[in-house]
């Protein structure tokens, strides 16, 4: 698979050979999976105490009294005396089927399947009408995958950055994101998660030497290094495909597991 290499300004600098990586079959499965996988590793386990809610002096009336026979807490003198409680059917009672932290809420994937679920994915970013299906403003990037010069790892200035992206027919991409940035009511804004952005480019290089503080300022723009490079960033939400600007350093350092898979399956 060949594809153009292009210059900061857009044009065209010459045509390389693509890694075998680039024609491994679509897989949505494998990336979902591998996309849940790691999602959960991220989730922290938590419980309640066992105790929660048992922790009173409520006592059963019995019988002959002419009323229920759940247990009710001791005292007078106070709006809970006489109140039921320690089951879980009553108000201020026990959690009937609380959070347990020893549950195992980690869910695993063999090896095999969570390498080619990455390949697959890296596959995909080669792919126009799969990325245009996410979402990405993409009518007028006609070369796919967007392989750039490592020129654009010595930017370090946000301004110079957007400059690049409206070179490669990418600025309509990033209005897209600023559009829908939107600010969360309820309780999503209580724990601080206020405000939702939508996800923008993704700018995989080989060496960080400046491009990723330039990228944090543009909203929905991000920048990783390839030996970093996972799943939940091409298809985040499992949805892919994101798209994603290859620099050539980047595609030189693939890992060689990744690219043992794309001279088997991809040839």
């Amino acid at each position: 698979m060949k594809t153009n290499l292009l210059e900061i300004n857009g044009s065209i600098v010459s045509e390389i050979d693509l890694p075998k990586i680039f024609e491994i079959p679509y897989r949505p499965d494998l990336i979902h999976k591998a996309y849940v996988s790691l999602k959960t590793h991220e989730l922290q386990p938590k419980g309640t105490d066992p105790t929660g809610g048992e922790k009173t002096s409520a006592q059963s009336w019995n019988t002959g009294r002419g009323v229920a026979r759940v247990a009710r807490v001791k005292g007078s003198g106070t709006g809970r005396a006489n109140k039921a409680g320690g089951v879980a059917s009553v108000v201020g009672g026990r959690i009937a089927h609380p959070p347990r932290s020893e549950k195992n809420i980690h869910k695993s994937i063999n090896q095999k399947e969570r390498k080619l679920a990455l390949a697959s994915a890296i596959a995909a970013t080669s792919n126009k009408e799969l990325v245009s299906l996410r979402g990405h403003k993409v009518d007028g990037v006609k070369i796919f995958p967007i392989l750039v010069v490592d020129n654009i790892e010595n930017i370090n200035r946000t301004k110079d950055l957007l400059n690049v992206l409206t070179s490669l027919n990418l600025l309509d991409d990033v209005n897209r994101v600023l559009s829908s940035r939107k600010t969360r009511s309820g309780t999503s804004r209580i724990r601080g998660r206020t405000i939702r952005t939508g996800r923008g480019p993704l700018i995989v290089i080989g060496e960080d030497k400046g491009i990723c503080k330039a990228a944090s300022n543009i909203p929905g723009v991000e920048c990783v290094l390839v030996k970093n490079l996972t799943v939940l960033d091409l298809a985040p939400g499992s949805h892919p495909i994101r798209l994603v600007i290859w620099t050539k350093s980047a595609i030189e350092k693939l890992p060689k597991a990744l690219l043992g898979i794309g001279e088997v399956i991809g040839s």
